[in-house]
């Protein structure tokens, strides 16, 4: 239904007169991205943001309605390819029944979206989303009150299509021309009541996502795609490893290299600044043969790890502790023991890091691919002695990473390289071997687990003891979260904390045994690490769960009707229930040369339930195996965009095969050798397996976070599918062919 009130030309011109308009749409990073070198004019920013974000109980915070008819969403979240523009966009839509063709969103934008820290944790829909919601809602419920005082009747009898106003006597009159201009005065209370999920039209539908078609036709999406007026390209020369220094360089010849802007030494801190892209690759190339590194090696070297770990952890942290366990289990009609290991891991972005910068009479912006840009601004804040509000940072997509890669060091360097440039716009890009040896890792682990059953394989009690470290370093407002600030004349020191924070995510079994006991030992490696796709719940559902067959196959049960029989959580025991429907699991076909193996786990045992069957096929001849299928069931509670969950969730498993196969960092003395694909190799195309997902829909029960739900499920199962396969048991990840133990095939 068309409204010819939202066309007003001269409403409109009231709009832009008073300020009301919502033009900071248009601050949107990407309205100036074009190809071929085209510029285009940035509006000025000037410490103050030209539609601030104030409060975040403010309606307005988390939707606007603006001047040319359109629905607006706001959310400090970012989007990394997990689809929550779209899905944010649906739940307000949904509860303030406008088209979704009429809505936008902005997000993560320090000037004008709510600090909504970090995109992590799977927990944007649950945490962005309820606030969105109800946000949405009680934006209704004051359209239709401004409705109803407007025609003398009660908001309840109004009825609302895609954003027009609809009295018992037919009178029609929209959300905007209701407004009149103004924002919506309100805070959410809590009065308003959300839509019933059974009069849900648009939430639970596969809509399109507008990023996917822009990839697909090859349009500007991208941070590394950003263009600006006048923008200049530079390169950082990092050292060969972490402690090394910068001992001498000779920069005449670089000096006079075409394009050449400015050549930057702050320390050990090293940069090259030119006019076109290539030419600060050339330089980069030059600096890196000119420089002379007083050199530290690495003295914890890979084949001392597991006895690294275990000797130099210190004092256990002791999360769950049960008195007397090893009796309990030792006295167990089957007990059992054994050992995992998860080593350093890349997040292998596709695209390096990449991050603008631009330094405007002491007010900084950049536009970054990090995940949290208010942590990030913060910590720039640090690093330059400089008020926050004259710092912006706005989110900008980049090119592949769950997790703390490195987007954050980039931002940092490109605002430190900035500064010597103030007015020009400095985009700075890594280059590959930057990106595999300076990105902080996927923590290494270690896992002891012990358990006892009784004759009928009911687990009795289970103990756990995790080493490993940290897995958050991320910026947390001080300046040495940025690597390259501990390499500057006047360093700063970087402490890393964190440790527990993610360690044992996943590490109490959601099982239901009488005594369970956890221990934690934090280590502090010889590599960078910081948060990786799931943080410490990979590897310990790894653990769990491989160790779990291990118990399975010492007691001759089934592998889904031991778990389900081990569990009470009636969601659980659905999505083991439906895998073994969808699979086909009684009337499988087994045979010489086939695995299957099975996992489930409730990611953070608090959000969604995920269970998988791998099937593997194995080639005696070449003694190598072949994943060949993947099925999964998850259950997310309300499913909001169907096509949505099934890409998160396929996504997560592949990813997690391809750890779980191949991905290793490799390192010596004197540094990471693992520096291209190569030598990082991941899961090509022609080796990605068959992935089916079905979906548990629970309208009636609140959305929870799916993006790393497959993640450590997924690995076990492949090793479980492996020892159906061989007989032969893989404990220590990755599951290399090599590790099989060829004699028991």
């Amino acid at each position: 239904m068309k409204d010819p009130q939202l066309h007003d030309s001269s409403r409109r011109s009231f709009l832009k007169t008073s300020g009301h308009l919502m033009i900071g749409f248009s601050m949107l990073p990407l309205a100036y991205c074009q190809t071929k070198g085209a510029t285009n004019e940035i509006p000025p920013y000037l410490g103050t943001p030209l539609r601030p974000h104030i409060d975040n109980k403010l309606i307005d915070s988390w939707i606007r309605l603006d001047a040319e008819g359109y629905l607006t969403v706001l959310t400090g979240k970012q989007e990394l390819g997990q689809g929550i523009k779209i899905t944010l966009i649906q739940i307000a839509a949904e509860e303030l029944d406008i088209s979704p063709d009429r809505c936008r969103i902005i997000n993560s934008d320090t000037g004008q979206t709510a600090n909504e820290g970090f995109t992590a944790g799977s927990n944007s829909v649950e945490g962005s989303g309820k606030a969105i919601r109800n946000a949405a809602a009680e934006a209704r419920l004051y359209l239709l009150k401004l409705a109803a005082q407007k025609w003398n009747t009660t908001p309840e009898s109004l009825s609302v299509e895609n954003g027009i106003v609809i009295s018992p006597k037919g009178d029609q009159i929209s959300y905007w021309k209701l407004l009149e201009g103004k924002y919506i005065e309100g805070t959410v209370t809590g009065e308003a009541i959300p839509k019933d999920p059974k009069k849900y039209q648009f939430v639970g539908q596969s809509l399109k996502r507008d990023d996917i078609r822009k990839m697909v036709n090859g349009e500007s999406h991208f941070i590394h795609d950003l263009r600006m007026p006048g923008m200049l390209h530079a390169r950082v020369i990092h050292p060969p490893s972490y402690q090394d220094r910068l001992e001498s360089i000779d920069l005449a010849e670089v000096n006079t290299m075409a394009g050449i802007v400015k050549v930057i030494r702050n320390g050990s801190f090293l940069a090259v600044v030119a006019e076109r892209e290539y030419q600060a690759i050339k330089a980069w190339e030059k600096m890196k043969a000119l420089a002379v590194w007083q050199k530290s090696p690495i003295e914890v070297l890979p084949n001392q790890l597991t006895d690294s770990i275990k000797s130099t952890s210190g004092k256990s942290e002791e999360v769950k502790v049960v008195p007397g366990i090893t009796d309990l289990i030792d006295k167990s009609s089957i007990s059992h023991s054994a050992e995992y290991f998860r080593p350093y891991q890349m997040h292998g972005s596709m695209g390096p890091s990449c991050a603008l910068a631009l330094w405007e009479e002491n007010l900084l912006t950049v536009w970054t691919a990090t995940q949290g840009v208010y942590p990030v601004r913060g910590t720039l804040a640090d690093l330059f002695s400089l008020d926050e509000e004259k710092i912006r940072c706005i989110g900008v997509p980049g090119s592949g990473c769950y997790g703390q890669n490195g987007a954050d060091d980039v931002s940092g360097e490109a605002a430190l390289i900035a500064k010597e440039l103030p007015g020009r716009h400095i985009r700075l890009q890594w280059m590959r071997e930057d990106e595999h040896k300076w990105e902080p890792y996927g923590s290494v682990m270690a896992f002891r687990l012990s358990a006892g059953m009784d004759s009928d394989g009911q687990i009795q009690a289970w103990a756990t003891t995790v080493w490993s470290d940290s897995h958050s370093t991320r910026p947390n407002g001080r300046a040495a979260s940025f690597v390259s600030a501990r390499y500057l004349a006047k360093p700063f020191e970087f402490q890393k904390g964190g440790f527990s924070a993610g360690s044992y995510r996943n590490g109490i079994p959601e099982y239901t045994i009488s005594a369970k006991q956890l221990r934690l030992y934090n280590y502090s490696g010889p590599l960078r690490v910081s948060s990786l796709r799931g943080l410490g719940a990979y590897g310990n559902t790894f653990a769990m769960e491989s160790f779990l067959d291990e118990l399975i196959h010492k007691a001759g049960k089934d592998p889904i009707d031991f778990r389900i029989k081990n569990l009470e959580d009636p969601r659980a025991i659905a999505v083991l229930e439906k895998l073994g429907e969808k699979s086909r699991w009684n009337t499988r076909q087994k045979t010489a040369s086939n695995g299957f193996g099975i996992a489930y786990s409730r990611y953070k045992n608090s959000t969604s339930y995920f269970a998988v069957l791998a099937e593997i096929e194995i080639d005696n001849a070449s003694k190598t195996y072949k994943l060949k299928k993947l099925t999964g069931v998850i259950d997310s509670g309300l499913v909001i965009n169907p096509d949505g969950l099934i890409n998160q969730t396929e996504g997560g498993m592949i990813q997690s095969a391809s750890w779980s196969m191949l991905e290793e960092v490799q390192y010596d003395q004197d540094g990471i050798t693992s520096t291209d694909w190569s030598s990082y190799p991941i899961l090509r195309m022609m080796d990605v397996p068959e992935v089916e997902v079905h979906l548990i829909d629970r309208p009636d029960t609140p959305p929870t976070g799916a993006g790393e739900a497959a993640m450590g499920p997924v690995s076990a199962a492949i090793a479980n599918a492996i020892f159906d396969a061989t007989g032969s048991r893989i404990r220590d990840l990755p599951l290399k062919a090599e590790k099989i133990d060829w004699e028991k095939v």
